[in-house]
């Protein structure tokens, strides 16, 4: 192996796929919630430990030496007594345990992953003293955040056809007796992986790819249910009707509310109403009133969608020129029931997954789900209920994003790492971590190995490249 690392926060593992294929040995994992420690042990053959507080802190240090360090860590309130801004004040805090593993063991890199808002106006002191910290511990660590997401790296680096934006901390180790010639770098440049890329040229059936369901059992699984097929087919007629109605002009790009269409002539809106509301109230009452005669024989034919709830008697069309609802992917929100084309997806969340591939009238499978993360076709969730993987899932790190990020952060800090196992290890391993992974058919044995490892109870072996 090039290089070993330490996996904290783990989830089921996006981190420990993306090092190592790149030829990183885990040599510790930590994960406290059990069922998703279950499967990570299924599929990376390495219990992890469970509280990470009991096996770092003044006393005990469990974790063994590593080169590499990774973690999606819980973002927790800082104290704001503005008398520390370093490792003193992130006691009585995960990251704390982190910190105390690195002023210990001093892994060349760092890597952590937090969610977009980490770095928000809300988190600011949280920000300082992350970075305050890791940079009174002895490292290179940029100010700024890096926010990246798959759906903007190219396909064959390893992208992925999903939203999914997360600030990442690339933080690396600067040799003692070394004065750093860069105290306040730039973070890893990720425009070789990312130019020339439309990610409007994604293509669900193509680069996902979408499983072709052939039994009614997996169909059933994730298909819509009769009273969500109601509401689309609602929806896709008013489309329809529209694209008549407005003769080559495009659909409305502002929400549709039909519960708030009223004559311009009668709106009246409240004191107080946010200025984006009363634009959109605005802008449906003259949609109204422009195509009354249309409409209200729509709302008739449907009997003013009453049966349909508050949320589904809206409209979110982010579709272009699509010609109807069944060429989108769909979205069931809050705020609305939203389309857009078959390129990329949402971001999988935690709580729900609410993907629909219209076209075939059902969500995204789990399948479908981990390949979005980057994870490949051999990761298996062996018998767990499915609202529980897709929450896994929603919880995770998405593979390529890992990957391009390490790399790009070895490459701005090479002044720092020189020449060894652990840079040539990265900066060698293959364009695209699909390639190790073998999610484009070059895992050999991918299907003796899995069948294996189901009959005796063990991981799929992996990739010797």
């Amino acid at each position: 192996m090039g290089f070993k690392f330490v996996d904290l926060f783990a989830g089921i593992g996006g981190f420990h796929a993306a090092l190592g294929a790149m030829g990183g040995e885990c040599v510790y994992a930590s994960e406290i919630d059990k069922d998703a420690a279950r499967i990570y042990q299924r599929n990376w053959g390495l219990k992890p430990d469970g509280d990470i507080t009991l096996a770092a802190n003044e006393d005990v240090m469990d974790v063994p030496p590593h080169d590499v360090l990774v973690g999606g860590f819980p973002c927790q309130p800082f104290s704001k007594s503005g008398k520390q801004m370093g490792m003193e004040e992130t006691r009585g805090t995960l990251f704390w345990n982190i910190a105390r593993i690195i002023e210990v063991h001093k892994p060349s890199l760092v890597l952590l992953e937090n969610v977009r808002n980490i770095a928000g106006p809300r988190h600011i002191h949280e920000w300082e003293v992350i970075i305050q910290t890791l940079r009174q511990l002895g490292y290179r660590v940029s100010k700024e955040p890096m926010v990246v997401s798959p759906h903007l790296i190219r396909p064959e680096f390893g992208g992925r056809p999903q939203v999914r934006e997360r600030v990442f901390i690339a933080a690396t180790l600067i040799p003692a007796g070394k004065k750093d010639k860069n105290p306040n770098p730039d973070i890893p440049d990720l425009s070789a992986v990312m130019m020339n890329w439309d990610p409007q040229d994604w293509k669900l059936d193509k680069h996902l790819p979408l499983e072709k369901l052939t039994t009614a059992a997996s169909k059933k699984d994730v298909a819509l249910n009769g009273t969500e097929i109601k509401w689309l087919e609602a929806w896709n007629e008013f489309v329809e009707l529209m694209r008549v109605e407005l003769k080559g002009e495009k659909l409305p790009g502002f929400p549709i509310w039909a519960d708030d269409w009223i004559l311009s002539s009668k709106l009246s809106i409240p004191y107080g109403t946010p200025a984006w509301k009363e634009n959109f109230l605005y802008k449906n009452a003259e949609f109204y009133t422009k195509h009354k005669k249309v409409l209200d024989v729509w709302l008739k034919k449907w009997n003013n969608l009453e049966d349909f709830p508050p949320s589904r008697r809206k409209l979110e069309w982010q579709a272009q020129n699509a010609k109807n609802l069944w060429e989108t992917v769909l979205h069931f929100r809050p705020s609305g029931i939203r389309a857009k084309r078959p390129t990329y997806v949402p971001a999988l969340v935690a709580i729900t997954q609410t993907s629909i591939i219209a076209k075939q009238k059902r969500r995204i499978t789990i399948r479908e789900g981990a390949r979005l993360q980057g994870l490949p076709d051999w990761y298996d969730f062996v018998d767990q209920r499915d609202s529980l993987t897709y929450k896994q899932l929603g919880n995770g790190v998405n593979v390529g994003a890992v990957y391009n990020v390490l790399k790009a952060q070895v490459l701005r800090d090479l002044d720092l790492l020189g020449k060894s196992k652990l840079t040539d290890a990265i900066l060698s391993a293959p364009a695209n971590p699909d390639f190790v992974l073998g999610n484009h058919g070059d895992y050999h044995r991918v299907a003796e190995n899995v069948k294996y490892a189901k009959e005796n109870e063990v991981p799929p072996l992996r990739l010797v490249q």
